[in-house]
């Protein structure tokens, strides 16, 4: 692979990063709005849940991404 690829990849995965992080954003407030409009307990309990599950999916996305930035940037430095 070309030096512009690798360079065009990190570039991408960055903005994968900023969007994926917005997007944690809405569903924590998402699910905060749930939780506060809940009206029984077992209600509030499944939304805190949910809201934990979903942020924990998206740090999981976040981290792989971070990862493979590093595995682009170490490609990189082998293209030189």
């Amino acid at each position: 692979m070309s030096k512009e690829y690798y360079r065009k990849r990190i570039i991408d995965l960055r903005a994968n990063i900023a969007k994926e992080k917005e997007a944690k954003k809405r569903d924590n407030s998402y699910y905060a709005d749930r939780v506060k409009s809940a009206s029984g307990a077992s209600n509030k309990a499944y939304y805190r849940r949910c809201k934990i599950d979903h942020a924990a999916a998206h740090d999981r996305r976040i981290e792989q991404w971070k990862r493979e930035i590093e595995s682009a940037k170490s490609s990189l430095k082998r293209c030189k």
